[in-house]
C-alpha cells in the first residue's frame, strides 16, 4: 500500500508543476486528531509568499475535492529555505559537497545522527564524510535529511 506522503504527492505534484512551480518536497505530520501537510515549492528566481499563498489555494482546493486527509490538519506551504530538507536520491546528487545533517531509522554503525559532507550518492546509498571517516548510508535507512546553510 503506497504511504500517504507518496498519495499526496502524486495529487499535488501535476497542480504545482502546472503552475509552474516545481515540488521539492512534501511532509505529513500526524499529530493525533491534528495534522500538518508542509509542501515545499521551488522556481526559477526563488518563491515568494504571493506564490506560496496562490498555491496553497489550489492545493486546499484539490484535497477538498479529493478527501484525501479525513482528518483535521493545517496546511503549511513554503519554500525549502537554505537548510532545506532532502527528499529523494536526485536532490543528495543535487547537493553533493554540501554539509548536511541525516537520522536514519535505525542505528548503522552504532549511530543513528549524522552530520557531515555529502560526498556521492551511489546506486541507492548516500556517501558521507565526516571528518576523517567516510559512512555509505543506505537510502532507506534515512528518515530526515537537512542541508546545513554554510553562511
Amino acid at each position: 500500500m503506497a504511504s500517504r506522503v507518496s498519495v499526496l504527492t502524486a495529487l499535488i505534484e501535476p497542480v504545482i508543476n502546472a503552475m509552474g512551480y516545481q515540488l521539492w518536497g512534501v511532509e505529513y505530520l500526524g499529530q493525533g486528531k491534528h495534522s500538518v501537510l508542509r509542501v515545499y515549492l521551488e522556481k526559477t528566481g526563488g518563491v515568494d509568499i504571493d506564490d506560496c499563498a496562490q498555491a496553497s489555494r489550489q492545493i486546499s482546493s484539490l484535497l477538498d475535492v479529493e478527501d484525501t486527509i479525513k482528518s483535521e490538519y493545517t496546511l503549511e506551504v513554503s519554500s525549502p529555505g537554505m537548510d532545506r530538507m532532502l527528499f529523494s536520491l536526485e536532490q543528495f546528487q543535487e547537493y553533493a559537497g554540501y554539509h548536511a545533517k541525516l537520522r536514519l531509522t535505525e542505528s548503522f554503525e552504532g549511530q543513528r545522527n549524522f552530520t557531515g559532507q555529502i560526498k556521492a550518492v551511489k546506486n541507492d546509498e548516500v556517501v558521507l564524510i565526516m571528518g576523517e571517516e567516510e559512512f555509505t548510508l543506505p537510502y532507506e535507512l534515512i528518515e530526515k535529511a537537512n542541508v546545513i546553510s554554510q553562511v
